[in-house]
């Protein structure tokens, strides 16, 4: 098997939990193959936003088909 690596930022207004989650949800959604997904950092968007934003910045990887 060969697998792919995505960097993929989910936000969320929520939790950082929603935000991972919410990048996870995408990467299934538009990817095929998704095997597992890795949680790299956690930020908060403070400034110029109405309310904090949660991020998740997340590797992603799935198999590359034949």
């Amino acid at each position: 098997m060969v697998f792919k690596k995505v960097t993929l930022v989910g936000t969320s207004t929520e939790s950082f939990d929603d935000a991972a989650d919410n990048a996870i949800e995408r990467a299934q959604n538009t990817l095929e193959n998704v095997y597992w997904a890795e949680v790299d950092e956690f930020g908060v968007e403070l400034k110029n936003v109405d309310e904090p934003e949660y991020q998740a910045t997340l590797e992603v990887a799935f198999e590359v088909e034949d």
